[in-house]
Parts: C-alpha cells; sequence; structure tokens
C-alpha cells in the first residue's frame, strides 16, 4: 500500500534528521522549546503528501472526510482540520530536505530543463490579493500574464526530478543565479525551449560541462548537429508531460492559499508525491540508442 510505503520512508528519514537538528541546535547553543504535537511529525508529513495521491480536490475535504474518515485507524491520534492546519507549516523544513535528500534523482548525462508558472489569484484580482503580498509578482508565459510564482525544474529521461526551484514570476528562465543552483550536479546534455537561448548562459553551463541544447529561432542561421540530439530535443515534451502532471493530477497549483508557508508545503508535497508515482513519464530507448547514450554520458 503506496501509503504505508509513503510513511515508512518518512519516518526513517525524521529520526536521522532530528538527530542531526539536535546536533545542530546542541552546537549553536541556540535554546528553543520543542512541544510534542498529539500527532508525530512523520504522520504530518505523511498526510500532507498523500493528499497528492489521494485525488480529493481541496485539502479540507480531503482531511475531513478521509483522514477522519476510513483512515482513522492508520491516523489514530487524529487532531482537527484546524489544529492540523496551524501545525501543517512545522514540516517545511523537514519535507524538502526528504525531497532533496531521498526522492530526487541522479542525473544521467540526459537532461531536461522547462519552467512552470505557479498562479495564486485570478489576474483580475490582483490589486485585492494579500496573501502573497511583496512575494508574488507579475509575470508573463507562452499562454500569457499571471501573478504568482515559477517552477524552474530539471528531470532525466526516466522522468525523475533531479533539482528545482522556486522562483517569483517575474524572474526570467535565462537568470544565471537559478541556472546555477539547478545544475550545481548537473553534467551532459541539458535540453530545453527557445527561452533558454543565450550565448552567454550556453558559455557559462559549458565551462561547467554542461552542453545547452536548444532548438533555434526562426530568424537565426540553421546550425549541424547530430542526430541523437535532434532526436532528444523532440523528447522535450517529457518534462511538459510532468508539468501538467504536476498541476493537473497533484495540484501544484490552485487559488484557495491562506497563508504563504502552507503554500510552500503544498509545493514542496506536490513534488514528492510525484516522486512515488509508480509510471513517470518517460522515454524508451531501443538497445542502439541506449549505447550511444551510454557513450555520451
Amino acid at each position: 500500500m503506496i501509503l504505508t510505503q509513503l510513511f515508512v520512508e518518512i519516518d526513517d528519514f525524521y529520526k536521522e534528521f532530528e538527530k542531526e537538528m539536535k546536533k545542530i541546535l546542541i552546537a549553536d547553543q541556540m535554546m528553543k522549546r520543542d512541544r510534542d504535537t498529539q500527532l508525530s511529525m512523520s504522520e504530518i508529513m505523511t498526510i500532507v503528501v498523500y493528499f497528492h495521491i489521494a485525488k480529493y480536490r481541496t485539502f479540507k475535504d480531503y482531511y475531513t472526510k478521509l483522514i477522519l474518515g476510513p483512515l482513522k485507524k492508520a491516523f489514530p491520534n487524529s487532531i482537527s482540520y484546524k489544529r492540523f492546519i496551524a501545525l501543517k507549516k512545522r514540516v517545511l523544513l523537514p519535507l524538502s530536505v526528504f525531497l532533496k535528500r531521498k526522492r530526487c534523482g541522479y542525473n544521467t548525462g540526459i537532461s531536461f530543463i522547462d519552467s512552470t508558472t505557479i498562479s495564486v489569484c485570478h489576474n483580475r484580482r490582483i490589486h485585492n490579493h494579500k496573501v502573497f503580498k511583496d512575494l508574488a509578482q507579475r509575470g508573463k508565459s507562452s499562454t500569457g500574464w499571471f501573478y504568482g510564482f515559477k517552477l524552474h525544474l530539471i528531470v532525466n529521461e526516466s522522468g525523475e526530478i533531479i533539482n528545482f526551484v522556486f522562483t517569483p514570476g517575474n524572474i526570467d528562465d535565462r537568470n544565471e543565479n537559478v541556472i546555477k543552483k539547478l545544475t550545481k550536479n548537473i553534467t551532459g546534455k541539458l535540453f530545453g525551449d527557445k527561452g533558454y537561448l543565450s550565448k552567454k548562459l550556453f558559455e557559462m553551463l559549458y565551462e561547467e560541462g554542461v552542453e545547452l541544447i536548444t532548438k533555434i529561432k526562426k530568424n537565426m542561421k540553421n546550425q549541424l548537429m547530430p542526430l541523437l540530439d535532434k532526436l532528444l530535443l523532440r523528447k522535450r515534451a517529457l518534462i511538459e508531460s510532468i508539468n501538467d502532471q504536476l498541476k493537473n493530477i497533484s495540484q501544484l497549483e490552485h487559488t484557495r492559499h491562506r497563508n504563504p508557508i502552507n503554500a510552500m508545503v503544498n509545493w514542496i508535497a506536490a513534488l514528492t508525491a510525484y516522486t512515488f508515482q509508480p509510471k513517470k513519464p518517460s522515454i524508451n530507448f531501443d538497445i542502439k540508442q541506449k549505447s550511444q547514450l551510454m557513450v555520451v554520458a
């Protein structure tokens, strides 16, 4: 059962994480009250992530109808919905570390990069929006203007998330600081859309052992490209499928947030839930292509 697997992995991780955090607090001589909660931190993290797997449209329905209903036996110390929302923000740090350390994939030499928008309200309500005031920004994507944030994502050919960064909506995809964070542990070929066309960016990544490959614009001279690179560039729809699943299945984007930290917890939980997906969008290579890829990697 996915719920059992989810809890076991999170619980094993949190025991290690808690020990590390206590060592840091002792070393820094930081005195901090650490009250026990009726639900353990592992249970809170599990409930938050499982929401994105359980196919409920709102967290309130999910918690009141499923967690306090059929899954009450799995979580015998369940608390009220209002109290859970108050505790939810506590798991932002451990959940982020869990995703980065335990659930992200590995660099294979073939990577795909893209960004997707996270709108926090309708454009007509921007002036009245208060939850993300001074945090969210207006930005423009291929589908038009929006108000919110961006998720910058790198995945491998198996559909595994290698790295991710959240930024305000007005941050350009070619922002050097964002790209450096994303490609920190990346080598080999990196495929992106025309939005990543930049000579300066290409040279910067090339020095780090990353070859950025994108399509060219209509007014640019055609350049010779190896056949394998052309084929892989056509497979860039892989990362677009992942972004689509994150939004429409894992509910990465919605406009019901009432707290910025809880919104961040929702985003991290959505990415974590995706990593537990048994069948991810991926590219199936034949034997000859695999042998060529091994040479490239």
